[in-house]
């Protein structure tokens, strides 16, 4: 344990001190598990809506709602997953504002255009980052919330189920369609890249 603290591996917050610390509105608790969180907390949010100026002030949304609600925080629950859905919630209240992005039905209003990959990327491995990025990008609200949530954040599908007030079985086939539109949408690219 002390070798993966030397190497800066990410444990889990002591979610009960912390939440108190939260309660008592002690700014160091909130300074600290708002670096804490900050970078996973945004990449979720900019998966979702696609523009860092809209991710920032979701991300901002998503704090003050959190400080301002922290007396609601069951300190039997996960912190991550309350936090997640504070800003599931706030994400979601803009991309139903937002014309052409269906939350409920992923085959209405998804625009499947491919996006070519970054040319000046040098690596194979950014090249492929980057053609997963726009893939992921070009997906569904839905399906890129549920990979987002389980692959980048690490989320098991009952955590995620609970950060979208989901029932377990639309989250599992959420990942699973979700995984399946970025395999075609993967392959599609490849073979278009092999015919140029």
């Amino acid at each position: 344990m002390i070798y993966e603290a030397a190497i800066g591996k990410d444990f889990p917050v002591a979610e009960t001190d912390e939440a108190a610390r939260l309660r008592r509105r002690d700014p160091a608790a909130l300074a600290a598990v708002v670096d804490r969180y900050q970078h996973r907390l945004y990449r979720y949010l900019l998966r979702l809506v696609h523009e860092p100026a809209a991710a920032d002030d979701l991300f901002q949304q998503t704090w003050l709602h959190a400080a301002g609600q922290i007396h609601r925080y069951d300190p039997r629950r996960s912190f991550d997953t309350w936090l997640f859905a504070i800003a599931h919630n706030a994400a979601m209240d803009l991309l139903r504002r937002r014309t052409g992005e269906s939350l409920d039905d992923p085959d209405r209003g998804a625009e499947w255009a491919a996006v070519e990959p970054d040319a000046l990327a040098a690596a194979i491995t950014a090249q492929r980052s980057a053609i997963l990025a726009a893939e992921m990008a070009s997906l569904p609200a839905v399906y890129r919330e549920a990979l987002t949530l389980r692959f980048e954040e690490g989320m098991k599908l009952e955590e995620i189920a609970e950060v979208t007030r989901a029932p377990l079985s639309t989250v599992k086939s959420r990942v699973q369609r979700g995984l399946e539109c970025l395999r075609q949408n993967m392959a599609a690219r490849w073979r278009k890249e092999d015919l140029i």
